[in-house]
Parts: C-alpha cells; structure tokens; sequence
C-alpha cells in the first residue's frame, strides 16, 4: 500500500528537522522543500523526494500530496525591522505561489500555514486564546497578518487552509537569532569576564519544545476533520529570560556568571510577558506538550556539545 505524501517546505531549517522525523514516524511518506540545493544529511534517511525551489517565485511541480505543512519564509522578528518590505513581500509571495499552484488540481492537499503567536496583541488577559485581539508589533507580526488574511481567502475558494500559531520554540539544533542559542553561544566564548551582555531577558514568553510542536503539525496535517480554521499551539505558561539564563548555565556546568542588559539590544515595543491558550487544539486532537522547558535546554546543550 502507498504511503500518503506530507510536503514540509522548509524541510531543512530547524523545525523542518524535527518535523521531518515525525512524520516519518507516523509512517507517512516526507517530500522536502527548500531553497538549499540538497537534502540536509541529519535527515536524508527519512525524507522520501526532495524539491529545491525558491518558493518566492514559484511553487515545484508536486502535483499530488495529503498535506502540505508550510513552514518556509523569513522568521525572526529583530530582522524584520531592519528589512520591513522584504519580509512582507517574501512571506506572502511565498503563500500566494504555494495555493496558486493546487487551486487547480484535482486533488487538494490540506494546507498548513504556520503562523505565529507574535500575531496577537499583548496588552489584553492572558492566557490569549484564538479569539484574542491582533496586534501589529513588528514587521514579522505584519507578514504573518498577511499569511493568515491569504490562507481565509484561499479558503472561500476552496482550498482546505488551516493556520496554525505557534508561540516561541525552544530545543535541540535551534539556531542563532533566538534567546537559547544566542545565550549559549555568549557563555561559551567567555574570555576572563565573569557575566554576558543580553537584551531584555526579564520579559517572559510561552515556550513550547520544538518536538511537542512538530507533533501538533503532524496531528493538524493528518486529522480527517477539523472543526477550526485557527489554532493556538503553546504551553499555557510563561518563562522569563532570566530563568533560562540560570537553566542554561546549569546545564552548562557554569557558575558565578552574571548577566547585563545592553539597552541598545532591546527591541522597540518589547513586551513584558504574554502566554497562550492551546485549549481547542488539547479538546480536538488531544495534543498536549509533555516536555519541560528545563529538559528543552537540557537536550539543546548535549546536541551542541556532541558535535
């Protein structure tokens, strides 16, 4: 019997990774989509067919497919101010290509579009669930903004689009551009300073481990119905920046490190803490995340460490 094929565009990025492998796990068939010109090797063994493909100008000739999990684009949001329009332009082109491409095929995929929980505004009661109010806080927010508005459109003209928002990620294999890798790569090329220089950490942030998301995309790609066109995926609680400081150093073997805060690293409109609520997707599909951010940083450390 064929297995069903899952697309993962992205497939070679962080979550992509992670993604892969789960849905190799679920015994479906991984088609990879990246801009890189090769599969990366940490997942050659399970991913099926690769396509290289700039997804900002088109999508690549994969007719058939039981879900498309739409990972690809530019993701952090300190960038985003720097590069307010390319952000804009890259993430909507690269949704506009990718539902063109099956309006007119016979066979329509279901289409995950990975959103993000930096949509909402945070200024309202936490947790936030699906119906909290949208804020407009970066450019990266603005793009995603623009996602969803294309995947509703997409949806009244047939295509079965689902956005998915998750909160911030945290796990092995993440790269720089984000508080963990950042933070572990600064106490790993201590001189003879006894402490770091950080932006904000004393905000707080819902933290997910990248496995329990990935599990979300795969339960989300494969459930024969869905009841909602929007789903939150995130813990349903807040850590702060200084608590993984003292969680990274611990799994680090570090003591008597100190930390400042650079006031020129601190981005505009920061926001002090902000936590979600994933309810409809824990009632729906039973999804709920079972590992522990002290456990996330934990593995992060070993897998930088092995290598």
């Amino acid at each position: 019997m064929e297995k069903d094929k899952v697309i993962v565009s992205g497939v070679n990025g962080f979550v992509g990774r992670h993604l892969a492998r789960e849905l190799d796990g679920l015994g479906v068939s991984v088609v990879g989509v990246g801009q890189e010109n090769d599969i990366n090797p940490a997942i050659s063994e399970v991913v099926s067919e690769y396509h290289q493909a700039n997804l900002v100008e088109g999508w690549p000739n994969i007719p058939e497919a039981k879900a498309v999990i739409h990972l690809a684009g530019l993701a952090a949001v300190g960038p985003s101010y720097e590069k307010p329009q390319l952000y804009i332009n890259a993430n909507s082109s690269m949704v506009t290509n990718l539902c063109e491409y099956y309006l007119d095929k016979e066979k329509k995929p279901r289409i995950v579009i990975v959103s993000s929980g930096t949509v909402y505004d945070s200024n309202q009661d936490l947790p936030i669930n699906e119906g909290g109010r949208i804020g407009f806080t970066s450019p990266y927010a603005v793009s995603k903004i623009l996602n969803e508005n294309q995947a509703d459109y997409y949806r009244h003209r047939g295509l079965d689009c689902v956005v998915v928002r998750p909160f911030n990620h945290i796990g092995p294999g993440q790269g720089l551009g984000f508080i963990l890798p950042d933070m572990y790569e600064r106490l790993s090329t201590l001189g003879e300073e006894n402490k770091i220089i950080t932006g904000n950490i004393e905000t707080r942030r819902d933290y997910t481990d990248v496995r329990d998301i990935v599990r979300a995309y795969g339960k989300l790609a494969l459930a024969s119905t869905l009841n909602y066109g929007v789903y939150n995926l995130c813990s349903g609680s807040s850590v702060s920046g200084i608590e993984i400081f003292h969680s990274l150093k611990k799994a680090m073997g570090l003591n008597g490190i100190e930390y400042e805060i650079d006031q020129s690293l601190v981005r505009p409109g920061d926001i002090l803490d902000i936590v979600g609520d994933s309810s409809r997707l824990q009632n729906e599909l039973g999804w709920k995340p079972k590992i522990e951010i002290a456990q996330s940083i934990k593995d992060f450390v070993v897998s930088k460490q092995s290598k």
